[in-house]
C-alpha cells in the first residue's frame, strides 16, 4: 500500500481518523475524481476556493435578473461523449437541449456553412449549388471516425489506456489528426464553405492553425457533433455541476466552499489528496516538497492564449442575415478558413486581430428557460495573448453585426470578462487561458510533464487531475477519472 500523506490532522474537518481522499478543486474533474472515489467505497472531502463548486460549470445572472449566463462552458458534447459524465441525465436533475443545428459558419455574400447531426445532411447542404465538391470530401473525412461509434471518443479521452479502446479508429484519426488544420482542410475538402467549417473546428485548439496535431481538434469536434450533438444543459450548465455534488454527498462525501489551501499541510490525514490545479497553483502550495527536478518541469508549463468574453441580456432573436443560423446554438464568426488562420496566428503571435475569430452561442435557442418572456441571452468570445488587458468588445460586437446587422440595436445589458476577470473567477484560468495550458504537440505529449502516468506525482499519495493532465481540456471529467482510478490502484 501506498503510504499516506503526511499532513495536517488538525486542519479542516478535525476528523482524528481523517479521510481516505482529499480533492483539492471542485471543477467537473476534481469533482469526477471524488465521486470515483466515493463511489469505491472512500470517504472523499473536496475543498473549493470559491463560494460554490463547479469550476467551468457555473451559470449566474451576469447582466439582468432572469437572464441565466454561463461563466464558462456552455455546449457540451465531450460530457455526452466522455465515460465519466455520459450517465447524467434526467434522473440526476440534467436535460440535455439539443438545438435544431449544433453549429452555423456564416460566410460573406453565400449561405451559412452548416453542421448538422446528421453527417449526409451537413454534406449536403455543403454541396448546394456550385459547391458540390464540398459534399464528397466531407463524407470522405469524417465519415469512418462518425462509423466508428462512441469508441473512439473512448480511444482519444484515454489516449495512455493499454490495450486502447478501437485501436485502429484511433490509429487512423491519429494518422489525420496530427496534421495542421490548415493542410488538412486544404487536401480533404475544396469548397470555402467545408474549409470555412472544419477550420472554425479547429481553431477551438487555440493555437496557430497552421501547427501541428490541430486538424486534431477539429476532427473530434466534427465527429462529436455527429455522433452525439452539441448540446447545452437545461437552465445552465451549472446543473451538471449539481447532479456531481448530489452524486458525491448520496455517497457520503463533504465539499467546503470558500476554502483556499495555501499549502500541503493545511489538509487533513488522507491516503491520497487530488489537486485540480494547474501547475502554478501546485508549485505554491506544494513549495520546496516537490523534487527539483520535477518542480523545474512544472515551472517550465506552458499556458496558452488568454480569452476575453462578453454576455448579452437581448430583446430578442439575434437578426442573421442567413435565416438558417437563427437554429443553431454555436455560430463561428470568422469567414473564410484563410481569415480564420489569419486571426489565430495573429493571436499566437501575440496581437490583438482587428477581426478576431468569434465563438457565439445563443443558448435559449436551444434552452429558452435562459432568458424571461421570448427573450434572449448571447455571449461570445475571441483569443487574445495570455493576459492581455485590451477591451475586445468592440471588436467582438464589429464581428457579430458583420454577420447580423442590427444585433446591437437588440442589447439590453452586457457583461464583459477580460483574462483577469477569469482568473479571478476561476484561478485555473490563468491568465485568462480557459484550457488550462496550451495544448500544442509538444505540451500535448508532455502534459504536464513526460510520463506514461502524467496524474502521478513524486510526491506519494499526491495527484494532478485538472485539464493540465490528459486529455486536456473541455468538460469531460476524464482527468479527474484517470487520477482517481490510478489512486484506487495505488491504494491496494
Amino acid at each position: 500500500m501506498e503510504a499516506a500523506v503526511a499532513l495536517n490532522a488538525d486542519a479542516v474537518g478535525g476528523r482524528p481518523d481523517g479521510f481516505d481522499a482529499v480533492v483539492v478543486g471542485a471543477g467537473p474533474n476534481g469533482l469526477v475524481a471524488a465521486v470515483t472515489l466515493a463511489d469505491a467505497g472512500w470517504r472523499v472531502l473536496v475543498l473549493e476556493a470559491a463560494s460554490q463548486p463547479g469550476g467551468g460549470l457555473r451559470t449566474e445572472e451576469l447582466t439582468l435578473p432572469g437572464f441565466r449566463h454561463d461563466v464558462c462552458a456552455t455546449v457540451l458534447p465531450l460530457a455526452l461523449a466522455s465515460p465519466a459524465l455520459r450517465g447524467l441525465g434526467e434522473a440526476d436533475g440534467v436535460r440535455w437541449a439539443h438545438p435544431a443545428v449544433p453549429l452555423a459558419h456564416p460566410l460573406d455574400g453565400a449561405p451559412a456553412a452548416l453542421l448538422h447531426r446528421d453527417l449526409d445532411a451537413t454534406a449536403t447542404g455543403l454541396g448546394r449549388g456550385e459547391r458540390r465538391d464540398d459534399a464528397a470530401g466531407w463524407r470522405r473525412l469524417l465519415g469512418p471516425y462518425v462509423a466508428a461509434g462512441p469508441r473512439l471518443a473512448d480511444g482519444v479521452l484515454s489516449m495512455l489506456d493499454l490495450p486502447p479502446a478501437a485501436p485502429l479508429s484511433l490509429a487512423r484519426y491519429g494518422a489525420a489528426g496530427a496534421w495542421p488544420a490548415t493542410w488538412l482542410a486544404k487536401g480533404a475538402l475544396r469548397g470555402d464553405a467545408a474549409r470555412a467549417l472544419f477550420g472554425g473546428l479547429a481553431a477551438h485548439s487555440m493555437l496557430d492553425l497552421g501547427q501541428p496535431i490541430t486538424a486534431g481538434y477539429g476532427l473530434l469536434l466534427g465527429v462529436l457533433a455527429h455522433q452525439v450533438g452539441w448540446p447545452v444543459a437545461a437552465g445552465g450548465s451549472s446543473t451538471v455541476a449539481e447532479a456531481l455534488v448530489t452524486r458525491l454527498a448520496k455517497l457520503g462525501g463533504e465539499i467546503v466552499t470558500d476554502h483556499r489551501v495555501t499549502s500541503l499541510a493545511q489538509l487533513p490525514p488522507a491516503r491520497a489528496v487530488l489537486l485540480d490545479l494547474t501547475p502554478r497553483q501546485v508549485l505554491r502550495i506544494a513549495r520546496d516538497a516537490l523534487p527539483g527536478r520535477y518542480r523545474a518541469a512544472l515551472a517550465r508549463y506552458r499556458y496558452g492564449p488568454g480569452v476575453f468574453k462578453v454576455d448579452w441580456a437581448l430583446d430578442g432573436p439575434v437578426p442573421w442575415r442567413d435565416e438558417a443560423v437563427a437554429g443553431a446554438a454555436t455560430v463561428h464568426l470568422g469567414g473564410t478558413l484563410p481569415q480564420v488562420v489569419a486571426a489565430e496566428r495573429a493571436v499566437a503571435r501575440g496581437r490583438h486581430p482587428s477581426r478576431p475569430f468569434v465563438l457565439f452561442v445563443q443558448a435559449s435557442v436551444a434552452d429558452p428557460s435562459r432568458a424571461p418572456g421570448g427573450r434572449q441571452t448571447g455571449w461570445a468570445y475571441c483569443h487574445v495573448p495570455l493576459g492581455s488587458t485590451v477591451d475586445m468588445t468592440d471588436a467582438i460586437e464589429d464581428q457579430v453585426e458583420r454577420f447580423a446587422p442590427g444585433f446591437r440595436d437588440r442589447i439590453l445589458a452586457r457583461h464583459v470578462m477580460g483574462p483577469a476577470a477569469l482568473e479571478a473567477h476561476n484561478a485555473n484560468e490563468v491568465g485568462g487561458d480557459i484550457g488550462g495550458g496550451t495544448a500544442d504537440l509538444r505540451q500535448f505529449a508532455a502534459r504536464p510533464v513526460l510520463s506514461r502516468r502524467p496524474w502521478v506525482t513524486p510526491l506519494p499519495g499526491v495527484y494532478l487531475c485538472s485539464a493540465a493532465t490528459p486529455p486536456g481540456a473541455g468538460i469531460h471529467g476524464m482527468s479527474g477519472y484517470h487520477a482517481a482510478r490510478l489512486a484506487l490502484q495505488r491504494a491496494l
